[in-house]
């Protein structure tokens, strides 16, 4: 029998094309999928505005943003290090522009990366950091962390993706995954403008029972979910750009201090933080 499906909401790409798209759930719920899937996604990627593939600190937003990246680079060493115990072989998958393997370089990580974007490969390897442009080339195994800093919503087939990712992984590797929540309360407050549904770019939107459903079929134990303080102002601030085409930041600053204390008692925030342990 053929599942049945829903459309949870509509919404648009509001960062290139302007096209709009459904969120469709299924019956298995707690993960949504972006339709229709545009034949060239890479198009949708082109725009001086999508800031993960660049380094500029020219407008406020963008030196705000450099600032938080810094904090949360430090925060994501710290993190890698208590859980592994010190140093050993990382793969960052959606590299991006390179800090992340830049700074774990220098706390003598073993690193490896993984970035589809040719500007950002550029970028990164001006820091001292070579990265591959797929993740199946790739050719090492046994990796003591693979990180996947808001990049598995981006992946066409996931369970194929996954599956790779958990056999490079050595026994009781761990594996880190950060992802939006659509239950979280800015979510649920900027509805179809919410940034971080980010069509089509965002193929895939995870609630915290959806994730660990698509992880574990692979062997991949949740440890420990964490929530990521700043995405909420993050998300808030485009979301009112895309709601009213300003940047709004007293407006923004409230809305994800809302978000944040109300994840404080449920527990669902703009974003976690997601540990895996390869069984």
């Amino acid at each position: 029998m053929k599942a049945k499906h829903n459309t949870f909401i509509k919404t648009k790409d509001f960062l290139v094309s302007a096209e709009e798209f459904s969120l469709i759930c299924s019956e298995a719920q707690g993960v949504l999928k972006t339709t229709p899937i545009p034949e060239n996604l890479e198009k949708y990627y082109q725009s001086e505005e999508y800031i993960s593939h660049t380094d500029s600190k020219e407008s406020i937003f963008e030196k705000a943003y450099q600032l938080v990246k810094k904090i949360a680079l430090n925060n994501k060493i710290k993190l890698i290090k208590k859980l592994n115990n010190g140093s050993g072989k990382l793969l960052d998958v959606g590299s991006g522009t390179g800090d992340f393997l830049a700074v774990a370089k220098k706390f003598n990580w073993k690193v490896f990366g993984v970035e589809p974007n040719k500007e950002a490969r550029t970028l990164s390897e001006k820091k001292g950091v070579s990265v591959c442009e797929n993740l199946t080339d790739i050719q090492e195994f046994n990796f003591d962390v693979i990180t996947l800093w808001h990049v598995l919503e981006h992946v066409l087939d996931i369970d194929s993706y996954v599956s790779i990712i958990s056999r490079k992984l050595k026994p009781d590797g761990i594996l880190i995954i950060a992802v939006p929540n659509y239950k979280s309360k800015d979510a649920q407050h900027y509805k179809k403008f919410w940034a971080a549904y980010d069509v089509p770019r965002h193929i895939w939107h995870f609630s915290k029972s959806g994730i660990k459903r698509v992880l574990e079929k692979h062997n991949l134990k949740l440890l420990k979910t964490k929530p990521m303080w700043f995405d909420s102002f993050y998300v808030s601030l485009l979301s009112e750009k895309y709601k009213t085409g300003k940047l709004n930041w007293i407006k923004a600053g409230f809305i994800g201090l809302y978000s944040n204390l109300a994840g404080l008692r449920s527990k669902e925030y703009s974003s976690h933080i997601y540990i895996f342990k390869k069984q």
